[in-house]
């Protein structure tokens, strides 16, 4: 089991710090002709806010447990993430992109595992 928290919590990793450093890099108006309609609703400031919550939230899936500094931080980042597409799935509930609510539960329930696995029966 902790080999697949393991491996979890590295896709997680690998998804987060894409779709964050995406949203770093590119101005929200091309963000939103890519095909994340969303960022329209929000201020530049604030997408650049969730790409930065993202990257440093796959930063703490992996970090703190590879170097044995403060690993109840893995633990706590992706609790963060399923805050975080709790939020998501009612964004896109609210502009009726339900197709994108699907990859938002996925996301969760993946976060909700690791969370639970590090948090409970297979802590670091």
């Amino acid at each position: 089991m902790n080999l697949a928290l393991w491996i979890v919590a590295g896709l997680l990793a690998a998804a987060f710090v894409v779709a964050g450093l995406m949203k770093l890099a590119q101005p929200k108006e091309k963000l939103a002709a890519f095909g994340l309609a969303w960022t329209e609703d929000f201020p530049a400031g604030a997408v650049k806010g969730i790409g930065v919550v993202e990257v440093l939230g796959a930063l703490g899936l992996i970090l703190p447990p590879t170097f044995g500094i403060a690993p109840v931080l893995t633990p706590l980042a992706a609790t963060g993430f399923v805050l975080l597409m709790i939020g998501a799935a009612f964004t896109h509930a609210r502009r009726k992109e339900f197709p994108a609510i699907a990859v938002n539960a996925v996301l969760l329930i993946l976060a909700a595992f690791v969370a639970w696995g590090r948090f409970g029966p297979y802590a670091f």
